[in-house]
């Protein structure tokens, strides 16, 4: 009896052993699964705000790139209108010359100075097509010139 006992013992405590045993197994199983599942949690959670902040971020950075754009833009624009003040304030300096003023009225208005007595030459044919004959088309102006004198020189 006493050796039906230590068999019972033993098979008790084998039974009692592959009990404990199955379960370690299953608790760490148990402990796996939800180590994984929250770090799947974790991650998740961690890559939905991750995303949160990129959207979020995006328009003022979208925003934040295009004043800059426009901020080069308006100094450029700045810049530009300094340098034609510049040239205003040079040709005004200009035209407080009186000698600089009469050279322009006699460029640009053909004006002439007292006593003087001004020319204007006309080109009878200004209006005319040049004619296939006379070479003045693809032909140089000096071409055209020397052909005119010796046009006239013959009497034509």
């Amino acid at each position: 009896m006493a050796r039906d006992r230590d068999r019972f013992s033993t098979a008790t405590r084998l039974r009692l052993l592959g009990e404990q045993t199955a379960a370690r197994v299953y608790r760490s199983q148990t402990r796996r699964q939800a180590r994984r599942s929250r770090l799947t949690g974790r991650a998740a959670f961690l890559a939905l705000v991750v995303c949160s902040m990129i959207v979020a971020l995006a328009y003022p950075t979208r925003q934040y790139v295009s004043q800059r754009n426009e901020i080069a833009e308006q100094q450029r624009l700045a810049d530009e209108a300094r340098e034609r003040v510049e040239r205003l304030r040079d040709e005004k300096a200009r035209l407080q010359d009186d000698a600089y003023v009469k050279r322009l009225a006699r460029e640009h208005l053909h004006m002439v100075m007292p006593g003087e007595t001004g020319y204007t030459m006309v080109n009878p044919r200004a209006g005319q097509q040049p004619r296939v004959e006379e070479g003045g088309v693809g032909q140089p102006w000096y071409s055209n010139v020397w052909d005119d004198v010796d046009r006239a020189d013959t009497g034509r």
